[in-house]
């Protein structure tokens, strides 16, 4: 099973602490200490508290509880730190603690765009309480999913962060027996495993459907993601369907398409959509670079938009604002999603309350532009 793991911020797990036999050593006048190298040994505690001329608790305080430090201690020893190579052995004191000083979050795919913003949200909370983020690829995979989280655990993470609301039951087993804070971020979950904090993919979906036809057309299509093993794109979908029942429309199989993602999906998915639905007035695209890939066909086909088919988008991504004409979207708060994820899982370890399944909707805002 294959999983792509990256590190985010500044966080490292290093070598144990080992009792001295040699190899160069800090005096008190500051003296450089050696770094670990092939048939050396460790730098150790000791070593940055003697080359900064500092107790060995100030420089536990400085890596563990900085706060606690004036800026100036924290400074000389964090750069002391840096200059003599030592790495904190974080596998020992997470042994002695049962708990890391990092959150685990797992998204769909690190090459998505629309992750990097709540991914940045949480990691910029994070680090100024001294915790850092480890950040996980499943692949659009539950069972890769499920692999991610049993290797968080083992290493003892203090929190989770995950974009799915839908687990395996293996996975969603070990969550609940995990003891800690878990946010889901990809929608609101009817019941959370523990803390939702997201927008709703459903009412995102239906009441853009509703704006189109509020803007007078009559036939709405929509392009979504394979809804297979995707909870959010099937949210969506029914979004749309419970739009068209609200407006009293009947539900037409030619107006809706599931495809892969890309530009060539989005192109293809619009030019097979009028040819075998040519009533088609307006397309709402559930994802933002399927929209462009449409938009981009009909230049190139001399199709004007909105006078022949107007076209809607779903996340605002900036190249939204560039094309001629400019995307009506929808704008989700993913960087604020980040934060207030991040921003939960703080507050629930300081508190060390018992865990009560909380939803946090942060909305979401219809763009109109010119293509609609």
């Amino acid at each position: 099973m294959k999983k792509r793991v990256a590190a985010v911020d500044d966080g490292k797990i290093g070598t144990a602490d080992k009792p001295a036999t040699g190899g160069k050593t800090a005096s008190k006048t500051g003296a450089s200490v050696g770094k670990t190298r092939p048939g050396g040994h460790a730098v150790r505690m000791i070593d940055v508290a003697r080359a900064a001329n500092v107790s060995l608790m100030t420089v536990s305080r400085a890596l563990k509880e900085p706060a606690l430090l004036s800026e100036e201690t924290r400074k000389l020893v964090l750069d002391t730190v840096r200059r003599v190579g030592y790495v904190p052995n974080h596998i020992a004191s997470n042994l002695a603690s049962a708990r890391s000083n990092v959150v685990g979050q797992i998204v769909p795919s690190i090459q998505n765009s629309l992750y990097s913003h709540s991914i940045k949200g949480c990691a910029d909370v994070l680090r100024t309480a001294g915790v850092q983020l480890l950040l996980a690829d499943s692949g659009y995979s539950l069972e890769d999913e499920e692999a991610l989280i049993d290797a968080f655990l083992a290493q003892r993470v203090c929190g989770l962060v995950l974009h799915n609301t839908v687990h395996t039951p293996r996975a969603a087993q070990m969550i609940r027996a995990a003891g800690i804070p878990i946010v889901e971020t990809g929608d609101l979950a009817r019941t959370p495993i523990d803390m939702a904090v997201s927008y709703s993919n459903f009412n995102a979906a239906k009441e853009m459907t509703l704006y189109l036809a509020g803007r007078g057309y009559k036939s709405i299509g929509f392009v979504c993601l394979t809804t297979k093993n995707n909870m959010r794109a099937r949210e969506r979908l029914k979004g749309y369907h419970a739009a068209l029942t609200a407006l009293g429309r009947e539900r037409n199989p030619g107006l809706v398409r599931e495809v892969e993602g890309g530009l060539t999906s989005g192109a293809h998915a619009m030019v097979d959509m009028m040819q075998r639905a040519p009533e088609v007035d307006a397309i709402f695209f559930a994802g933002d670079v399927l929209a462009v890939g449409a938009l981009f066909e009909a230049q190139r086909r001399n199709w004007k938009v909105p006078e022949r088919i107007a076209i809607a988008g779903f996340d605002d991504l900036d190249i939204l604002r560039h094309t001629v004409p400019r995307l009506t979207c929808l704008n989700l708060p993913r960087l604020e999603i980040g934060r207030r994820s991040a921003e939960a899982l703080l507050q629930r370890m300081r508190s060390n309350e018992p865990a009560v399944p909380t939803k946090l909707d942060l909305g979401f805002e219809i763009i109109q532009r010119e293509s609609t």
